[in-house]
């Protein structure tokens, strides 16, 4: 406390223009990352990490605000709060995406032959599901797999190089049966699995 007093005493224009904004935007880059993160979190049903990262946000949101009280004829604070929070919002969804938490569902439609794709599927142990559907210029093939997020990039690959022609969606899944019991499990990552995971 006292190396601040003086820093803020002896050199006022270094802390107030620059230290300080700086402070306050770092606050809330990683206020906002955790809020980010939380919400996504969320809504895919990582119950046990959520309550944890909320108090580490509310937390650290407490400081920012407190120290932008103490100084609000501090303009750029104020510009540091508000870059802060756009860089936080980014940061974090780079962090989600970082941690490819959770399964995806991939549906691919094809009017040619795909066996050179199924075979990879086998060979890799990637379930799937076949079924004959009618599109619009006539029969067509739709397969169905649910992999684990960071397995999709995998998935897409195979697709461009066994069924270029094929057209494919990919959407989230917040829960899906477990085929090895044949029960529905959440797909939840205590904080110890995703941290973990992270490294």
């Amino acid at each position: 406390m006292h190396f601040i007093t003086q820093l803020q005493t002896e050199h006022a224009t270094l802390y107030n223009w620059v230290l300080f904004p700086l402070t306050i935007f770092c606050g809330r880059l990683i206020d906002v990352s955790l809020a980010t993160l939380r919400s996504v979190l969320a809504s895919k049903g990582h119950k046990n990490i959520v309550p944890v990262i909320a108090f580490f946000e509310v937390l650290l949101w407490l400081i920012v605000i407190s120290q932008i009280l103490k100084n609000l004829n501090n303009v750029m604070s104020y510009i540091a709060f508000a870059g802060g929070y756009s860089a936080g919002t980014y940061l974090g969804l780079l962090l989600e995406e970082k941690l490819a938490l959770g399964k995806q569902v991939i549906r691919i439609i094809t009017n040619k032959s795909d066996e050179l794709l199924l075979e990879a599927f086998r060979t890799h142990n990637i379930g799937f599901t076949e079924i004959d559907a009618q599109g619009s210029r006539g029969p067509v093939k739709l397969i169905f797999t649910i992999v684990e997020r960071k397995e999709t990039a995998k998935i897409i690959g195979m697709i461009t190089l066994f069924s270029p022609d094929s057209f494919y969606s990919i959407e989230d899944v917040k829960r899906a049966t477990d085929v090895s019991y044949g029960t529905i499990k959440k797909q939840n990552k205590n904080l110890l699995d995703i941290v973990t995971k992270w490294r």
